[in-house]
């Protein structure tokens, strides 16, 4: 006779086999993202699962999707231990993968001014505050502000020909702003970004990564083209504000990336709406819900806004970014769920190249 708690658990499997990646939509089981399956003496499930990302933003959404699929069993109670193993691209060609790096993420813009490096460094403070292991690459080599948004002021040093990157608040961070004297300028030619961007990308010890957020320069140049040439970039991030100038630029940028064969993993909104803190009145400065518009239009995620607040400007100027700041503050929640919002469109990423690769063998 099999033992009750053995029924029980089997139990618990085939009810799995129901409950649904809410973003992959498809089954837990099928994913492979349940890990364990245990009935304890007092009678209650005890389960591990295996996200996909620490960053998950429906980890809710499965969790109660979980319980409702077992409520009838007559378990004590559902215990549910999250664990997390970030996924990467598959079917990466002729590209050069760097070593340890799952998923390199760049964050670009049509035009300068509207807080490009702002949104890139916020969202790998957040990633790397919920649990993932974060590097940030300032590849702007003629405006490289990173080191200053991040409060780095040390030169990184040389060891086994590796550079190793400094660290500020969780997150491995290298530019070429550490190397040089902070009123020196870089007057270079194209070819000579193209090796700087392979070095920074190839020459440094980023060591294990889930994710390697990549800030961009502005427009569409040489920066761009070496990173999409060079190593299998899992998707990009475009920033813009609600203006219509900086709307008709990340269009070209929407469509650069598009034709460099980089997926748009979606599209940020900064500066829209500043909330007066004496009358707590919110005024447009710009305008107001035009990304949306064109997210929808080109068929790319929208993962969220970032108000106009004094204290995001304050954050940058200090080394102290916002979100590592005030990490339990309004602020820092906008840009944790950006984050997330951008985790799960990783996600999406990687399992539809898993798929296309399936397909490809199969044919």
């Amino acid at each position: 006779m099999t033992p009750p708690r053995q029924e029980l658990e089997s139990a618990i499997w085939e009810r799995l086999k129901s409950v649904h990646d809410p973003e992959l939509h498809r089954s837990l089981v099928e994913l492979k993202m349940v890990k364990r399956v245990a009935v304890t003496p007092e009678g209650r499930a005890d389960l591990q699962i295996e996200l996909t990302t620490p960053a998950c933003p429906l980890k809710g959404t499965i969790r109660a999707d979980i319980e409702k699929a077992l409520e009838d069993l007559g378990l004590a109670g559902v215990e549910i231990d999250f664990t997390a193993d970030v996924t990467k691209r598959s079917g990466i060609g002729p590209k050069q993968e760097i070593p340890g790096v799952r998923n390199i993420i760049t964050v670009g813009a049509g035009k300068g001014g509207v807080g490009k490096s702002t949104v890139a460094t916020n969202l790998a403070i957040a990633l790397a505050q919920q649990g993932a292991r974060v590097g940030l690459l300032d590849s702007d080599i003629y405006g490289p502000n990173i080191p200053m948004m991040m409060g780095i002021t040390g030169r990184p040093v040389v060891s086994d020909n590796k550079i190793l990157p400094l660290e500020g608040h969780g997150v491995k961070v290298m530019s070429i702003g550490m190397l040089l004297e902070e009123d020196t300028p870089v007057i270079w030619r194209g070819p000579m970004l193209h090796t700087a961007v392979g070095q920074f990308l190839f020459d440094v010890a980023w060591g294990e990564l889930d994710y390697l957020i990549v800030d961009l320069p502005p427009g569409t140049g040489d920066v761009q083209l070496s990173m999409s040439q060079r190593v299998p970039v899992t998707g990009a991030v475009a920033v813009c504000t609600p203006s219509s100038v900086a709307m008709q630029d990340v269009k070209k940028a929407i469509m650069m990336f598009r034709q460099l064969q980089i997926p748009l993993l979606g599209l940020v909104e900064n500066m829209r709406g500043f909330c007066c803190p004496n009358c707590q009145t919110t005024t447009d400065i710009f305008s107001s819900g035009s990304a949306e518009e064109m997210a929808q239009r080109y068929e790319v995620p929208y993962l969220g806004w970032v108000p106009l607040h004094a204290d995001v400007r304050i954050g940058g100027d200090t080394g102290r970014p916002i979100q590592a700041a005030a990490t339990d503050g309004p602020i820092a929640e906008v840009f944790r769920r950006i984050a997330q919002n951008l985790a799960g469109q990783v996600s999406i990423e990687n399992f539809k190249s898993i798929q296309h690769e399936l397909v490809q063998i199969k044919t």
